[in-house]
This record gives C-alpha cells, structure tokens and sequence, in this order.
C-alpha cells in the first residue's frame, strides 16, 4: 500500500513539474535555451523547478507529502490567473504520455530498489524531453518535405514573403486586400511567421486554386528567415522597415538587418523590395523603397500620402489610422505593381482597406473613444500612435507595458513621450515598470499588477469623453 502511495505521489508531483516545463516551452517556440538563457521571469523558474526539486530531495515521509501537494495547489492557483495558458496540442500530449511511460517504467524499476525513487525526477523529465525532441524532429521532415512537394506543384503559384522588425502582418493584410480583387489570394493567418506554423498552414489550409501565396516570415535568430525562404522559395520578397525589435536575441542591429535580409536567398527570386532603413545597394532585382513618400497626413479619421511612380507623383487616401501605416502600404503597392495591377486599381483598393485587428482599431463605446493598438509593439509606431491621440481634445488615457525584447533606451524613449501627451497612464507588464514609473512624471499612473482587473479600473477611472488607447500588450510570462 505504501508503494502505492508512493509511486501516485512520484507520478502526481513530476506531472506537476512537466505542466511547468512544457508551459514554459511552448510559450517560448520548444527552445530549451530560450526558456533557460531569454526567460522574462525567472522568479518562477525558482518557485515552480527549483524549490519544488530541492523540496522533493530533501523532506521525507508527511513532510514531504504536504509539501508536494502544496506545490500543485500553487501550480493550480498560477496557471489559472495565466492570459496565456498551456494549449493542448498534439504536441503537448505526446510529451505528457512520454512523461508517463518514463516515470512508470522507472517506478517499476524502483519496485526492486526503493531508495531510486529519490532519483526519479530529473531522469523522466530528460528521457521525455529527449523522446519528444526525437519524434518531433522526424515528424516534422516528414511534414516538410509533404509541404516543399504541394508548394511546387502548381506552376502558377506565385509566393510573396514578407519579413521586417515590425509591420509584416499589416503589409500581408493590406497585400492580400488590394490583390483579392483580381487573384486568388491566400496569407498565412493571424501572425503565424515560424517555420513550423508556415508548414503546418501550407499543409493543411493552402488551397489547390491559388494564384497568390503571401507568406509572413519572423525570426528570433540568424537563419530562421533562410530556413523559411528555402522552404517557400519566393517570387517576392519584401523588407519593411528594420528596428531593434528582439535586440535581445540578435545582439545588433546589423545581426538583425541580415537576418531580414536572409529572404533574399530564393532560388527564384524575381523581385526583392527592401525597405530604405536595411541601407541596400540597389540591383535590377532587389530595390529600395521608402523615400519615394511624401505628403503623409494622419488624423483620427484616416491617411493619406503620396508616392512617386514612374516619374509621376499619385495619390493616395484610405481610412486607416496612424502615418505608419503610409510605409506598410507603400511595400504592398510596390508589390502590386510588379504583379500587373495598374495605379487605378491599386488606388480604388486603398482607399477600401480595412485595418488590422487590433491595430490602431477605432472602437467607440459609451462615450468613450477607444483606440486599440495592442498588437503594435515598436517604438516608431507607438510613437506615431501617440501623436495620434494628441490631437484629440478630450483627456488622454494610455495602457501599456511599454516595448517588449527591446532596449532600455527605446523604453525611456517612449516613457518621456507619454509623459508628455497622455494624462492617465496605466502599467500593465513588470517588465518595463521601473523605467515607465521614473520617466513618467507629470501624468497619473496606475501600475497594475494583475491584469484581470483593468476592466474595473477603466470604469473607475475614465470619463465620457475621454480617449483610452491600448499601446502594445504583453502576456502575462513577460
């Protein structure tokens, strides 16, 4: 009976450390370097590894089993205030049932020689990680190579792949609307930018009859954009604008430019678009795009800009918000161009776009204009947010957690700008509250620290009138 016990007890408790593992791994794309060496709290290594690992050592008998059971109550009461909590997948399954099959096996084992049992938490969680590793290795060639074969079957098929610091998911959304009316158009959704996602989608939802294929690149290290291209193999590539978004992971700058510019690399490449910030010497093929605008105008009810084209200054005009946004569809004219859409055409398109969600969306409710940018999260378009807002008349509220992977420099940066435009400025991530808090000075801050109650604060502390806008956001792991 007490073996029973034991080995329940044994299973239960490295379940519990394996949630917290493969929690941590999917939040950071199944990188074991990134969870150990570019994690945003690791405070929560301490309480959910390390102390429960040295716990399990060193108590024994009820001590031990109190402080086991104290420890999944705590994993419970964590997981459960998470905004980004661990999905299910196929992936996450088999890991769990080679996490089983490796603890039962060494209990079995264990069966013979009790005292083992104390060395059985680290061994199941490496032989599982390692088993997963190995199966999702060869899973994923497999998928692989099926995506490669469907990519270069149809003839017809031109690929559009689009990689920058920041923009690539608008410049895709507004590609795809000005293409949709004359092609058969398919973009890989929402902001699926990895290899893995881009495989999974071409796989699953690429469809038979498509003439158009827009593929969003991201990267976090040197050569996941190349390994992306070689997949995808690109007609057209396009380079936004290059910043120091994940300056952690790439170092410099520089390391940053050339890894964007690792999309260049197609075997097939007809045109490249290579935005001005990335400094290129222009070729037949590869052309720098940006300082052809001019006359950008943004208000609180649209843009407009110009651009030169082919000599001949046009423009353009559309309901999206924010200048920003001028340079992002500027990369997707310059595109349908080279696909054979005429000036005409492309401008009627523009001047239709809709924006993309939560990005610089105009929502009014009760009174209040609210303005959710959430999912812009660069210096240069929070700051042209900013200066969005600050023309509107009315008392100015901001919610944000300031740049996440970026410098402290860009935070204080931002910090002094919304001190400078916003009256009310609400703090939502510790990662950048200690600069916020000693930049912002002259407007009222609210720091919260438990997101679950901004909606109460919002009510409490806004007005008719009042404009409320969501500048980036950061899951609660950051």
């Amino acid at each position: 009976m007490d073996q029973i016990i034991t080995t329940v007890f044994h299973l239960c408790f490295i379940l519990g450390m394996g949630f917290y593992f493969m929690t941590a791994m999917q939040w950071y794309s199944y990188k074991v370097e990134r969870i150990l060496f570019h994690y945003n709290r690791y405070d929560w290594h301490l309480y959910f590894f390390v102390l429960p690992l040295m716990g399990y050592y060193f108590l024994e008998g009820i001590f031990l089993y109190i402080f086991g059971a104290l420890f999944l109550v705590l994993l419970f009461v964590w997981q459960s205030k998470m905004d980004k909590k661990l999905v299910w997948t196929a992936r996450v399954q088999r890991f769990f049932l080679f996490l089983v099959l490796a603890t039962l096996f060494q209990d079995l084992l264990c069966g013979f020689f009790p005292s083992c049992l104390k060395l059985g938490v680290i061994i199941p969680l490496a032989i599982a990680q390692l088993a997963s590793m190995t199966y999702e290795k060869m899973l994923f060639m497999s998928f692989q190579k099926e995506a490669q074969k469907k990519l270069m079957t149809s003839s017809k098929l031109k690929v559009v792949a689009i990689t920058a610091s920041y923009g690539k998911t608008s410049i895709k959304n507004f590609l795809a609307q000005i293409l949709s009316s004359h092609f058969n158009v398919y973009k890989t959704p929402r902001s699926v930018n990895t290899l893995g996602g881009i495989i999974k989608d071409i796989n699953e939802s690429l469809p038979e009859e498509c003439d158009v294929y827009i593929v969003e690149a991201g990267a976090r290290a040197r050569g996941d954009i190349d390994e992306i291209t070689r997949l995808v193999n690109p007609h057209i590539a396009v380079v936004g604008c290059i910043g120091e978004q994940h300056i952690e992971y790439f170092k410099t700058l520089e390391n940053i430019r050339n890894t964007k510019m690792e999309i260049i690399n197609s075997s097939r490449l007809e045109k490249a678009f290579v935005h001005e910030s990335a400094n290129i010497k222009e070729t037949e093929t590869i052309v720098s795009f940006g300082s052809e605008l001019s006359d950008i105008e943004a208000n609180l009810n649209g843009l407009s800009f110009s651009m030169m084209l082919d000599g001949i200054k046009e423009h353009f005009t559309c309901k999206l918000l924010g200048d920003f946004n001028a340079i992002n569809i500027a990369a997707a004219i310059h595109v349908a161009r080279s696909l054979g859409l005429s000036t005409e055409q492309i401008k009627t398109a523009v001047s239709n776009l809709v924006g993309v969600e939560h990005r610089l969306q105009k929502i009014e409710a009760g009174g209040k204009l609210i303005i959710d940018d959430s999912f812009n999260g660069n210096l240069e378009g929070m700051l042209s947010s900013y200066d969005l807002v600050a023309k509107h008349e009315g008392r100015k509220v901001i919610i944000t957690p300031g740049i996440v992977e970026s410098t402290e420099e860009a935070n204080t940066t931002l910090a002094k700008k919304i001190d400078d435009v916003f009256d009310l400025v609400i703090i939502t991530s510790k990662a950048n509250v200690k600069i916020l808090d000693l930049h912002v000075k002259k407007a009222q801050k609210i720091i919260l620290s438990d997101k679950s109650k901004l909606q109460e604060t919002l009510a409490q502390q806004t007005n008719v009138g009042d404009v409320i806008l969501f500048s980036n956001d950061a899951p609660s792991f950051i």
